[in-house]
């Protein structure tokens, strides 16, 4: 699935990925290949994206993302 994580500032990844693990307000998930679109608000937290194996960490402040048609658009503050 593609994956792109924004900041007001710059593009920090843009690229292809396995899975991304984002901490939703309602609680932490997970989001997979072929995953039901979806909205939601992030809360301070670790967002993890898996690429070719690797876990990628990065801590974040909130935010928001969507999912559709197998690919997640994750802005951040």
């Amino acid at each position: 699935m593609t994956l792109e994580i924004i900041s007001p500032e710059k593009i920090i990844y843009s690229g292809e990925a396995e899975l991304v693990t984002l901490p939703g307000t309602s609680g932490s998930f997970t989001v997979l290949e072929r995953h039901a679109p979806i909205i939601s608000s992030l809360e301070k937290g670790l967002l993890v994206y898996r690429v070719k194996g690797e876990d990628n960490k990065l801590l974040i402040d909130g935010g928001f993302v969507e999912s559709k048609e197998n690919s997640i658009s994750v802005c951040i503050d």
